[in-house]
């Protein structure tokens, strides 16, 4: 027994919790429903599930999750905008469940989708699990940001720089921010009991981006296609624990 056990207990429900929020939400992305719909789904579904929606009210945020479309980066927010064939949608979820989070985010294709698209995500995706692979005791930091950002710009893609993954048990935003490019045996070095999430945001195009007048969404300053993956991750001993995996085996579109 070590002593984090019972944290990592709790942040398995959590982000079971979470991860399977996105399992329920998969059927249902489909041309013609909006994503005020998705963000009623996760609500209920989380309420319904002994837990509470970490966004809502957070800082003012006043839906249960995000939905970031094509070229929005980030933290975009539902509203009555339908889904269209060919969109490309990230869905951000976050649970609280005996006051512990469980934070994940997966893109979604709706209907057809172009091949560049396709490799995006596929790049996307690729970049966070190879990050998450070299994860253990000893590693630092940098080499998180070092496995990215090499992979995505070999790929021809670029590494968003202005968000980052963080820190996250009882609290949604704790330290150390997991920056996603830098430099390898750079920033703090990994210990076990350690609990923080991945969720790289790659563009098509250059990697600056902007925030809209709501305060929240941000999109590529040059309008290209964005991406993103998320997971909730603990350091064990001698490795990882991903807390945030889907129950159903859903890991990058098409899933279904």
């Amino acid at each position: 027994m070590n002593n984090y056990s019972e944290k990592f207990e709790k942040m398995r429900i959590a982000g079971n919790l979470a991860a399977r929020t996105l399992d329920m939400l998969t059927e249902n992305i489909k041309p013609g429903i909006s994503t005020d719909y998705i963000d009623k789904l996760s609500y209920e579904f989380i309420r319904d599930n002994g837990g509470y929606s970490a966004p809502l009210f957070y800082r003012g945020f006043k839906k249960s999750l995000c939905t970031s479309l094509n070229h929005v980066v980030c933290h975009g927010v539902p509203s009555d905008r339908v889904l269209n064939e060919g969109d490309a949608l990230n869905i951000d979820v976050t649970a609280i469940i005996n006051d512990y989070y469980g934070d994940t985010s997966r893109m979604f294709c709706v209907g057809k989708t172009p091949v560049k698209l396709n490799n995006l995500i596929n790049t996307t995706y690729e970049a966070m699990i190879r990050a998450i692979k070299i994860l253990k005791p000893g590693i630092k930091l940098g080499d998180i940001g070092f496995e990215i950002q090499s992979f995505v710009e070999k790929n021809g893609f670029s590494v968003v720089r202005d968000f980052c993954g963080h820190g996250i048990s009882n609290t949604f935003h704790e330290l150390p921010n997991v920056l996603h490019y830098g430099k390898k045996n750079t920033g703090m070095e990994l210990r076990p009991g350690m609990t923080f999430t991945i969720e790289p945001m790659i563009n098509a195009g250059k990697y600056d981006v902007k925030v809209l007048a709501d305060g929240w969404t941000a999109v590529t300053k040059d309008k290209s296609l964005s991406a993103q993956f998320e997971h909730t991750i603990g350091i064990t001993e001698n490795g990882y624990e991903i807390f945030t995996e889907s129950v159903k085996g859903y890991s990058k579109p098409p899933y279904l």
